[in-house]
C-alpha cells in the first residue's frame, strides 16, 4: 500500500490542481512501481506561510519582499 504525503504552502492552490496531483502520482505509482491505484493514498498537507522557511526566513516574510517558487 504506497503512501505519499505532498507538503506544500498554503498559497491558493486549487482543488482541480490537488487532484491532478493526486492522479498523476497514483498512476505514475502504478506505472513505475506496478501497485494497484486502489491501494495508493495520497495525502496533500497545506502549511501556512509563517509555519514555514528557507535560507534563515518565514516564506511569509519572502512573499512580502516579491520572492516567490514561481516559475518564470
Amino acid at each position: 500500500m504506497p503512501f505519499v504525503k505532498i507538503e506544500l504552502t498554503r498559497e491558493g492552490v486549487t482543488r482541480e490542481q490537488k487532484q491532478r496531483l493526486i492522479k498523476g502520482i497514483t498512476d505514475l505509482i502504478e506505472e513505475v512501481l506496478h501497485k494497484d491505484p486502489q491501494l495508493t493514498h495520497i495525502a496533500i498537507q497545506e502549511i501556512e506561510l509563517d509555519n514555514w522557511g528557507y535560507a534563515g526566513e518565514q516564506v511569509s516574510v519572502l512573499r512580502e519582499r516579491g520572492i516567490t517558487a514561481n516559475k518564470k
